[in-house]
């Protein structure tokens, strides 16, 4: 191209032709876009991956016609992208949120199952490269296979391209938050500014790696606590949720009914009334039937939370209702669980079982 001809040529039709071209195909990127999110979404559940959020968009008309605007790099009489249809890559984009990195080599691994991908990129490594301020996340530009273009309800999308991020919530924060960042270059930022934000940037990466670290450690404790209540060696076993589950499970059946709520829900209560690990409610109800309690509390066998409850009341008698975080004074419905504990408790000495056989004597001093 000749100089002459570079100087004329006309950028506002260049970016005029492309966003007509683009309204008019918009749609299926909306399409494709919505596609994407349900198939990540579904792939991600069924390897029960948790995740923050996904997030799908296809490129807006305006923002469409500014990138088809730009300017090539090499030569400023040309635009950067001379069919910008075909070579902006961005169109239909996807965002995946995690909690803890270590998802993120999850979500690499259903991404590479499920899509053929053109390229992957670390964008830490690209912002070092190019001297910007920022905080890594992987980005993937991706199809669908061939195998599932097969499939007529994902034919209409042969070759459509597709840009992928995956980052942290810490990561995505740092994103949002460097939109409004005068400062982009580390070339041109004031050395004191850029001194903060290089320490904020690695204060985020070492909070990363923290609550990953923690997330490691609670998984742990989880497999060790578990193991303890298999083999019966509760003394050391604190009370959570996960450890009651599994306690519960040993001793009464599991109970699919109940979902991991309920689990920490009763952890808490129990930690209040005053039990501080699984062999002090293993000690408080191990002479009581939960099954024959139940039937005489509630007509039939309980479900396995209730069931547990119902001993806990046989075993520590009254002081089940006084240390019961519903029967404290000020507490909404207190007087209506009072009545209700002690008309379970009446019923159950009515019916000759023994109650209040257990102390927990220390309780009182913590209250």
């Amino acid at each position: 191209m000749s100089n002459s001809e570079a100087i004329e040529f006309d950028f506002e039709k260049h970016k005029r032709d492309a966003i007509e071209t683009y309204r008019k195909i918009k749609p299926l990127y909306e399409a494709y876009c919505n596609t994407l999110k349900t198939v990540l979404t579904k792939c991600l559940e069924m390897k029960q991956i948790k995740y923050h959020s996904i997030e799908s968009r296809a490129k807006g008309i305006d923002h469409f016609g500014d990138k088809a605007f730009q300017v090539s790099e090499e030569d400023s009489n040309v635009p950067k992208y001379k069919n910008p249809l075909s070579e902006i890559t961005d169109i239909a984009g996807v965002r995946i949120i995690t909690f803890f990195p270590i998802t993120i080599n999850e979500v690499d691994k259903v991404i590479s199952q499920e899509f053929e991908v053109l390229e992957k990129n670390d964008k830490n490594d690209l912002l070092e490269k190019e001297e910007k301020l920022g905080y890594q996340s992987v980005h993937y530009l991706v199809k669908f296979k061939d195998s599932r273009i097969a499939h007529p309800e994902y034919a209409t999308y042969n070759n459509l391209v597709a840009e992928i991020q995956v980052r942290t919530i810490l990561q995505h924060a740092w994103a949002e938050i460097e939109h409004d960042i005068e400062y982009k270059s580390v070339v041109t930022i004031p050395k004191a500014i850029k001194r903060r934000f290089m320490a904020l940037a690695g204060l985020l990466e070492i909070a990363d790696r923290e609550f990953q670290s923690i997330q490691n450690e609670n998984e742990e404790l989880k497999i060790k606590s578990r193991k303890s209540v298999t083999t019966g060696k509760l003394n050391n076993v604190e009370i959570t949720g996960d450890s009651l589950k599994a306690y519960l499970d040993k001793g009464y059946g599991a109970d699919g009914r109940m979902n991991q709520f309920s689990y920490e829900f009763m952890a808490k209560t129990l930690i209040k009334i005053g039990f501080e690990n699984l062999k002090q409610i293993d000690d408080c109800i191990k002479d009581y039937d939960d099954n024959k309690i139940s039937k005489i509390i509630w007509g039939t066998r309980a479900g396995q939370i209730s069931r547990l409850e119902f001993v806990l009341l046989a075993a520590l008698g009254d002081e089940y209702i006084i240390r019961h975080p519903w029967c404290i004074s000020g507490e909404q419905n207190c007087v209506f669980w009072k009545d209700v504990f002690t008309e379970r408790l009446k019923s159950l000495k009515k019916a000759g079982i023994k109650t209040g056989t257990y102390k927990l004597n220390y309780i009182s001093d913590k209250q």
